[in-house]
């Protein structure tokens, strides 16, 4: 439970707070423990915000993590710091010149409602996907994430009348899968989007043989699913959020003056209550354990 973090990083603290072992890139050093190199494309709006979201889980693992925070050179990220995004983030070719990454992920971002050539980012984003197809033995795309990884397989998104939006339950479609096996056979996820994917392409897929189908969600479709060579994993969920992110992602729709903004669903705006942590921790402390192993350096 152990993750690698500059001595100043704003959510050191709180990471400790919550039992996650903080240390140095030196003090790794010393340890002579291979840290596993975990890539995060970091896309979501307040870039520096979202990090210990996705820290926390990935500290939670056995495993030793590096995470190595990658920018996008196309996109301005104009709600984020930029002195922070320059002192820990790096371009993509600089992340993977001299060492590889164990593995890769691509978070969300809020241009569900864009097409994906219309995204000013989209060339980019293609070309970091094609590397990972070919070079990095996992990568995990989380809801924007996730549907533009399906995009560069063929897969389009579809738009939503109205905002996916709450706290939803899914059944796991294999109780046996090196990842989800040992998650409940149903389970809650988070959902944040305008945007998914047509159960009967997803279903087509499958039955060419080219993905496996491993989450089926009331209302939100299949979740999760992977390529059938196991490199790109794709949750179209949050399994990653807090209790009380999706209240904040409500009051910035509302504060933004966004048509049509509904409450999130199955959530107390005024207490609201984590029904997904444990799975969650489960979903990725098993994703990391399965690129560790299947990692050939």
């Amino acid at each position: 439970m152990t993750v690698i973090l500059p001595s100043d990083h704003h959510a050191r603290q709180a990471l400790i707070d919550r039992r996650i072992d903080c240390i140095s890139q030196e003090r790794a050093v010393r340890q002579d423990i291979r840290a596993l190199r975990i890539g995060i494309l970091n896309i979501m709006p307040q870039a520096e915000n979202y990090e210990y979201s996705v820290l926390f889980p990935l500290g939670r693992s056995v495993m030793q993590i590096n995470p190595i925070w990658i920018k996008l050179k196309s996109h301005p990220y104009r709600s984020s710091s930029g002195t922070h995004l320059e002192n820990l983030y790096i371009a993509f070719e600089e992340a993977v010149r001299e060492r590889h990454l164990d593995a890769l992920i691509v978070t969300g971002a809020p241009v569900e409602a864009i097409p994906f050539e219309e995204v000013t980012y989209w060339d980019e984003v293609c070309e970091i996907l094609a590397y990972a197809r070919q070079n990095i033995v996992s990568t995990l795309g989380i809801c924007w994430g996730g549907l533009a990884m399906a995009k560069t397989l063929g897969i389009d998104k579809i738009q939503y009348e109205k905002k996916l939006f709450g706290v939803f339950p899914a059944k796991s479609l294999d109780t046996h899968h090196r990842i989800i096996g040992e998650c409940d056979d149903i389970f809650h996820i988070p959902q944040s989007r305008m945007a998914g994917i047509a159960d009967e392409v997803l279903e087509a897929k499958r039955d060419e043989g080219s993905l496996d189908l491993l989450a089926l969600s009331e209302p939100g479709g299949y979740t999760i699913f992977e390529t059938r060579d196991k490199r790109f994993l794709m949750h179209l969920g949050h399994p990653e959020y807090d209790a009380g992110r999706l209240v904040v992602e409500y009051e910035r729709d509302k504060a933004l003056g966004l048509e049509g903004v509904l409450p999130p669903e199955n959530v107390d705006l005024g207490n609201p209550i984590n029904v997904w942590r444990c799975n969650g921790l489960e979903f990725f402390s098993q994703w990391i354990k399965d690129a560790y192993e299947r990692t050939p350096y």
